[in-house]
């Protein structure tokens, strides 16, 4: 009984709790796609559209750096649920505390290689003479923020696995508004470009990350840390659980060089600028399945670790009928705001605005089956 009171995740979960339960993280993540789309339509508005597309062109990058910390996050947070739902705390808390260290090392690593080839990799992304320097500056500046890129997705993740996703919301939330208001700062007060809107980021990533080490740090979830083991299976494992994350972010990778270069060559930089308004609007529109999965993942871990074989079924079964119900009215709605949602970046009658409009009609039919495959 002891163990329903300290821990929520091993409450007997009715489709309206388990919805309760992953509210806050489907909230944050609509939040960080309302933030990150506030992030480009400043880029769009007070650089320029070429600045718009340079950011596309670097985000398979982006896409690799996001999907290793998914990859550490979501894998790890189901050996970690497992562990907790075995009772076995101690060791839930030290593999906790390994895979953080490794986050932040591997983000480090990355950091220090992509910034000694940055005009390399910036030429084999395929950048255009003109998108080339707004490229290097983007790229620069969110490479140097890589650790705490990495960490802030562990820790968004891990809050929740602790039992604490209203925390979590409240914190990505906080982080993303601080986040649009520094863009407003550098880009538009300062007016330093394009290099504003990737520091802007950068010290949105810092955000979560510092007050993810102190709540764990003063240990107030049902995890903190201790002085890890290191244990390789644990690594090994959490890559190998959460590597389907890391494939879904390195298709995306491909997906956006592929675009780009078609796009590029096709219809110039304005093309560019438009697949780049799309695929945004796309992350917005499928922010709600993103974050429902997160929020449910540790639960569907804990009744794994739990053995509770019959609940384990009712919760995945119940997330079958949300995530279908939920695409249908999320098409809906694509298609009655996609001319407002495509106006936010570029205005109407321009090329890039009925460029991107077009593209975003045909890219809706996609919602019917992206939540399932998530």
């Amino acid at each position: 009984m002891n163990n329903r009171l300290d821990n929520p995740l091993a409450q007997d979960f009715t489709i309206k709790s388990l919805l309760k339960f992953a509210f806050p993280t489907m909230l944050t993540m609509v939040f960080m796609g309302l933030y990150t789309i506030g992030d480009t339509i400043f880029v769009s508005r007070f650089v320029n559209t070429d600045a718009l597309s340079a950011i596309n062109i670097v985000t398979p990058v982006i896409n690799l750096i996001v999907g290793l910390g998914t990859m550490l996050a979501t894998g790890g947070s189901a050996i970690i649920a497992r562990k907790m739902g075995e009772k076995k705390l101690k060791d839930a808390s030290q593999d906790f505390t390994l895979i953080v260290f490794f986050g932040a090392m591997l983000g480090i690593l990355i950091a220090i290689i992509g910034n000694l080839f940055l005009d390399d990799i910036i030429y084999f992304l395929g950048a255009s003479e003109i998108l080339f320097p707004y490229c290097k500056d983007y790229l620069f500046v969110l490479l140097l923020f890589t650790p705490a890129s990495m960490l802030q997705v562990l820790f968004q993740n891990l809050i929740i696995t602790a039992g604490r996703p209203g925390f979590g919301m409240v914190l990505s939330i906080s982080a993303g508004a601080i986040n649009v208001m520094l863009d407003y700062i550098f880009m538009v007060l300062l007016d330093m470009g394009i290099k504003g809107s990737a520091l802007g980021t950068g010290i949105g990533y810092l955000i979560p990350t510092i007050i993810g080490i102190v709540f764990f740090l003063t240990g107030k979830g049902s995890m903190q840390f201790k002085k890890p083991v290191f244990r390789f299976s644990v690594l090994s494992e959490s890559c190998f659980n959460g590597c389907s994350e890391m494939i879904s972010q390195a298709a995306a990778a491909v997906t956006t060089f592929l675009f780009n270069a078609t796009m590029l060559k096709l219809l110039g930089e304005n093309g560019v600028a438009a697949i780049t308004i799309v695929l945004y609007a796309q992350f917005l529109m499928v922010s709600i399945f993103l974050g429902f999965t997160s929020g449910v993942a540790p639960i569907i871990s804990f009744h794994y670790g739990a053995q509770n074989w019959k609940q384990e079924h009712r919760i995945i079964r119940y997330c079958y009928v949300f995530i279908v119900v939920s695409s249908v009215i999320i098409l809906v709605l694509s298609y009655i705001f996609a001319p407002f949602l495509m106006g936010i970046f570029s205005p109407q009658g321009t090329e890039v605005y009925e460029i991107a409009l077009h593209g975003f009609y045909l890219f809706a039919v996609s919602f019917l089956l992206v939540g399932v495959n998530i």
